[in-house]
């Protein structure tokens, strides 16, 4: 979906792929026909975004046959689809049984990390639309605080500037510039803007940030406050992922662990962090350990489990839809756009308490669906105007509509 800010600047907004499992090639082509395209047709807009999430293995076999990202445009093409942002972050597996920290491996310091996010750039120059020159790429905050040392560190920040040089390079091969935005997230060795601004200042202009509007809140950063530290540092907000926490106001009330159990599953992770009345935040690494742990309950808790942005949870708990709408504002209520790239990010779907886990594929596509509309409101509340192409494919109806095209012959 594309929308016109006040100052000119064309804003896409997708919804991001790593929701569905399908890591391998002919399993990315054949989502997009079983979800992506259904809920564009039930949008009923000319044009749907895909931030398209590509493992190791698919972004390395369209890197290496650029014939095959040419077949893959063209799928997205016919049937109302665009693509101009990658979620690098996971790298592969991200819907096995249990993920966990896995998803924060290979990090920065890895040169596995690097081959991946150069592949994925390059396979982007390849699928941005005739009419767009610019596309953006997430990836991890160089990797998890524990693990991280001085030495790797430096070796991230070589990596990073390699990085660089290899997206100027492609830059001048294809016209097309395609950037890398660093995800701050609670836990990882840059967990908040503040630690943003200081260890990754001084980055090369290809590289900046993406501002994950969940993690903005479990952090309990005020949005104003968050974007003026970026700004000062110097460092852009390439891409927002539109999400809301979970928040708790009362986590000593009687029967408040057994409201949030369900909430506690095996497969993500789920940092958990508590406000002190003096402003000092407290944390546990995962909603299991807060519960069974020392967080303090005098304050309110807020959870990295990414919650439906149209649809509160179960009372008396709440979700952080005033944080996002703030950050909203702030990016793209003023008089300038301080982002084009925008995607939903709920792919927490199937982990989901099981009344509010979508029951089978339908049901999942009107939820997609349902985010999006929220989002569109929300941006035409702010003042940006739809942005309508001139031109529409026919409907998709269903998963055995077309085969995918884009098979490695």
């Amino acid at each position: 979906m594309r929308f016109r800010h006040r100052d000119g600047s064309l804003v896409h907004l997708a919804y991001c792929t790593n929701v569905h499992a399908a890591e391998s090639l002919d399993g990315v082509t054949d989502q997009l026909d079983r979800y992506a395209a259904r809920v564009r047709d039930r949008l009923d807009v000319p044009v749907l975004g895909v931030g398209l999430w590509l493992a190791r293995d698919a972004a390395r076999e369209l890197a290496a046959r650029p014939d095959l990202t040419a077949r893959l445009r063209d799928h997205l093409r016919r049937r109302g689809l665009e693509t101009v942002t990658l979620n690098a972050f996971p790298y592969e597996g991200f819907h096995r049984p249990s993920v966990k920290h896995a998803v924060y491996t290979p990090d920065w310091s890895d040169p596995r990390r690097l081959a991946y996010t150069v592949d994925c750039a390059r396979v982007l120059a390849g699928l941005l639309p005739d009419d767009v020159t610019e596309g953006s790429v997430s990836t991890l905050p160089l990797g998890w605080r524990t693990d991280w040392t001085p030495q790797r560190h430096a070796t991230a920040r070589r990596q990073l500037t390699l990085l660089a040089a290899e997206l100027a390079e492609l830059r001048r091969e294809t016209g097309r510039t395609v950037r890398v935005g660093l995800e701050p997230e609670p836990g990882c060795a840059v967990e908040t803007t503040a630690q943003a601004a200081r260890l990754l200042a001084k980055l090369p202009a290809e590289l900046g940030v993406c501002l994950d509007t969940c993690h903005l809140a479990v952090q309990f950063e005020e949005p104003a406050a968050a974007l003026a530290r970026l700004h000062d540092a110097h460092l852009d907000v390439v891409k927002a992922q539109i999400s809301r926490a979970l928040h708790v106001p009362d986590p000593g009330a009687p029967g408040r662990a057994e409201h949030l159990a369900g909430y506690a599953e095996p497969r993500f992770l789920h940092q958990t962090r508590m406000c002190a009345a003096d402003g000092t935040v407290h944390g546990a690494d995962d909603l299991a350990d807060a519960l069974h742990g020392p967080l303090p309950r005098t304050g309110p808790w807020r959870v990295h489990f990414h919650t439906p942005l149209h649809a509160d949870p179960e009372p008396p708990l709440r979700a952080t839809g005033d944080v996002l709408e703030a950050t909203l504002r702030v990016l793209l209520g003023g008089p300038r756009a301080h982002v084009r790239h925008l995607e939903t990010e709920t792919y927490t779907w199937e982990v989901l308490p099981a009344a509010a886990r979508p029951r089978d594929r339908d049901d999942l596509v009107a939820g997609i669906a349902a985010e999006l509309d929220w989002t569109r409101d929300a941006l035409l509340r702010l003042g940006l105007a739809e942005d309508t192409a001139p031109t529409r494919p026919g409907p998709v109806t269903g998963p055995g509509t077309a085969r995918p095209e884009v098979t490695v012959p």
